[in-house]
């Protein structure tokens, strides 16, 4: 889990572009409604996050309102994926091929990670308000989306979770930098410590974002893995097996981590 990095897959496709430019559009909407502020220098990696300015360091009240707000977002892709392919299986009366299992998985997970964010901060009644609209509007429109172009919707979905690897990288390059002092004290709640099976001497905050990160950025994977196939006929390499386990291949866990996703021929 400590290895896991900051990673962008580069736009190849007109599909790509558009999914891209979605994403920083509702990135400016989310740093603007949590607020965020980070030292420009630190963000790119040129200034280490001791030496980042006080005026621009997030703090810990901050930081959780980004994490409410990023994960009550995140959580909505899979689920309404899932539904439409869900849906889809049922008009065509075919398989699924394995995809809508691994999409609900995600949306669960990431709720979890709201779950566990509740339990360790209470948002007001502005972040509650702006959770709501954002929801709304987000759920209609990726719905819309996924029916005109699940290969847009799926990349767009993993350049979203890179920014999750992001917000959650800097986070921690803060607290190991003591700039979140409520955060170096803090132990992950009982709902973190069971899901997760933490064990004994590795329930600190720290490590919660460590768990949160790597989920993130298994999320990252899989997406720009799906973004790759073909949407109606190619089975999901992550509930697959392969001949040859030996080789490096798609898996639900980080053994072989891919943070640009698996190509077509790769990942089949």
């Amino acid at each position: 889990m400590e290895e896991v990095a900051v990673a962008h897959r580069n736009a190849k496709s007109t599909s790509d572009y558009v999914a891209l430019s979605l994403l920083r559009m509702m990135r400016w909407g989310m740093d603007l409604a949590t607020g965020y502020k980070h030292d420009k220098a630190v963000a790119k990696g040129q200034k280490d996050a001791k030496d980042a300015k006080s005026t621009s360091s997030m703090t810990e009240h901050k930081w959780l309102m980004r994490f409410v707000f990023l994960e009550s977002v995140a959580g909505v892709p899979g689920m309404v994926a899932g539904m439409l392919r869900h849906l889809h299986s049922l008009r065509r009366m075919k398989r699924d091929n394995g995809w809508i299992e691994t999409l609900l998985e995600e949306s669960y997970n990431e709720r979890m990670h709201l779950l566990t964010f509740l339990k360790i901060a209470e948002p007001g009644w502005f972040m509650r308000l702006m959770v709501l609209g954002a929801q709304g509007v987000f759920f209609n429109g990726f719905f819309v989306c996924y029916l005109l172009s699940p290969r847009t919707c799926h990349r767009f979905v993993g350049y979203l979770e890179e920014e999750a690897v992001i917000t959650y990288t800097r986070t921690i390059q803060d607290l190991d930098a003591g700039k979140l002092p409520m955060f170096a004290k803090m132990q992950a709640p009982d709902i973190a410590v069971k899901y997760w099976n933490m064990p004994e001497g590795s329930r600190s905050m720290r490590d919660l974002l460590l768990y949160i990160r790597a989920d993130e950025s298994k999320h990252r994977e899989v997406n720009h893995t799906l973004g790759n196939l073909d949407q109606k006929n190619d089975p999901n390499p992550y509930a697959s097996k392969f001949e040859d386990e030996s080789r490096p291949h798609p898996v639900k866990d980080i053994k072989y981590s891919r943070p640009q996703g698996w190509e077509r021929d790769e990942a089949l």
